[in-house]
């Protein structure tokens, strides 16, 4: 302990009253013992003097302003990149560690990318005071990918993702609701261009769309922004990140990131290579030995994940395990993991127990 709080350390949440934030709360209220003497809540002014209530307690939402990071050990942001490069570091001069779900952070090489399943160690090195969560999609393949790395030594990843209508925050969620609402009864998606004549005769806007073509009763292949040679900045976090996190600067990656009419959770397609000989066997006895990994895969009596398994709860969900038939020691799988808990509030908030365990 650091000393400052006899009682326990104090953790702040930023942006509490957001998705992930409110999805923080939930996860420290189903906690059957937190390590905190103090839960701070941190938003915008405009959410300021919001109540929430937090462990049976009403606690009043601050704004955020240097001064609210007096006294606070942890301090777990969930707010935009602009938002986290301000203000982690006025938290971390302040005192606390900056536990950060933004990309602001996480490839600065001075600031650990951590997934305390593969990588927990790295919650000790922090120079600047801060800590990066992962990306969503990266982060669901993370736990099944460090284990079998661990085991069989990683070489190379091809991924596919399946990326849920959350993962664009609220606007997506609300923007797929509308879609559907608005071509249920309709007999469309039988002609080109159908979906979206009928979006736009029930009102929705494309320009308004999170999305840049119809999501319902379609898959668009494309998440984030455009970066060089085609590539989305999605696909490059895919690449950027597992090299990171894994510990492996060479790992060879390529991704292809599809939005898919879901609400929440994100799923991958996975074709794993490894420098040792890998049996589909052993891989699904490392799989089952993981305690945040549910492993589904009896494809004979039709049991696999899928996104409606995963929601809303904490682990990753793993199966469709597969020799690929062409390639040696390279292993076929399909992971499910909800991009809100485990991709965004679970992987920041276990990050936050992990530095109180070390204060």
């Amino acid at each position: 302990m650091t000393g400052r709080h006899d009682s326990g350390p104090v953790v702040a949440i930023v942006g509490a009253t957001g998705a992930v934030g409110t999805t923080m709360i939930d996860i420290i209220d189903a906690r059957a013992s937190v390590p905190w003497s103090e839960i701070r809540l941190i938003a915008s002014p405009r959410s300021a003097g919001k109540v929430l209530r937090v462990r049976g307690q009403d606690v009043v939402v601050q704004a955020l302003a240097p001064e609210v990071f007096d006294g606070v050990d942890v301090a777990m942001f969930d707010v935009p990149d602009e938002v986290s490069k301000e203000w982690a570091p006025i938290a971390a001069s302040r005192g606390a560690v900056a536990v950060d779900n933004s990309g602001a952070f996480r490839m600065d090489p001075e600031v650990p990318l951590v997934v305390p399943e593969v990588n927990a160690g790295k919650v000790t090195e922090r120079p600047k005071g801060i800590i990066s969560n992962p990306n969503c999609t990266t982060l669901s393949m993370m736990a099944a990918m460090g284990a079998l790395h661990r085991e069989f030594g990683l070489e190379a990843l091809v991924v596919a993702s399946y990326q849920a209508a959350s993962g664009a925050g609220q606007g997506g969620i609300d923007r797929l609701y509308a879609e559907l609402a608005a071509v249920a009864g309709q007999e469309v998606g039988v002609r080109g261009g159908d979906v979206a004549a009928t979006l736009a005769a029930a009102g929705l806007d494309p320009a308004e769309s999170p999305f840049p073509a119809p999501l319902a009763l379609n898959v668009v292949p494309w998440a984030g922004s455009l970066k060089d040679d085609g590539w989305s900045s999605e696909e490059l976090k895919v690449r950027n990140e597992a090299r990171k996190i894994l510990g492996i600067p060479e790992l060879k990656v390529s991704a292809t990131c599809v939005r898919v009419p879901v609400v929440t959770t994100h799923s991958l397609a996975v074709h794993a290579t490894f420098s040792r000989e890998v049996s589909v066997d052993a891989a699904r006895k490392v799989l089952a030995e993981q305690p945040t990994i549910v492993l589904r895969d009896d494809p004979a009596a039709g049991e696999w994940p899928t996104p409606a398994d995963a929601v809303g709860g904490d682990p990753t969900w793993v199966g469709r395990i597969r020799q690929a038939l062409d390639f040696p020691n390279t292993l076929e799988l399909f992971l499910c993991g909800d991009n809100l808990r485990k991709g965004a509030a679970l992987n920041t908030y276990e990050i936050a127990e992990q530095v109180a365990a070390t204060l």
